[in-house]
């Protein structure tokens, strides 16, 4: 993996989790979250950050290497699906902490999910078995807009 191409991949991606952590961070510790009827198969709120510090860093891993891999057609558009993904991500802890939507929420989840596995094939399509990290983030996305349209319906008035 080359430093220059890695640098710039880790940089976005650590952005997208800052503004998800800020988004977050006030929101969890409220009143507001902890009175919000939640699903019985919500994981303890400790899994959360370690379930996405490993997720953020595979995708930073993997697409740096996809970049390296990929001839200059694949890498624009991996890029672009790259930027995508991260605003749905970064959006979502907005909607949800921040704005307290719950139904946009749970709807910029699944275009999540559907971002993810989409950067996903994208990074297979150019290295394989090697892109496998990357398979887990669309599952644990897919998990979250299960979990978001849950709360979702569990407290609409």
């Amino acid at each position: 993996m080359q430093i220059r191409t890695f640098v710039p991949t880790a940089l976005a991606v650590a952005a997208t989790a800052a503004v998800g952590s800020f988004a977050s961070k006030p929101a969890v510790e409220s009143d507001w979250y902890a009175t919000l009827r939640k699903p019985s198969y919500q994981p303890p709120s400790v899994a959360f950050p370690i379930a996405w510090t490993s997720l953020y860093t595979d995708i930073a891993v993997v697409s740096a290497q996809t970049l390296d891999d990929a001839p200059p057609e694949v890498r624009r558009t991996y890029i672009r699906s790259l930027v995508v993904n991260l605003i749905l991500n970064g959006s979502w802890s907005w909607l949800f902490f921040n704005r307290r939507q719950l139904g946009a929420s749970a709807v910029a989840a699944g275009l999540l999910t559907a971002s993810s596995a989409d950067l996903t094939r994208r990074a297979a399509a150019v290295r394989g078995v090697k892109a496998a990290p990357m398979g887990l983030y669309p599952l644990w996305c897919a998990f979250a807009t299960a979990l978001s349209t849950h709360i979702w319906v569990l407290n609409r008035r």
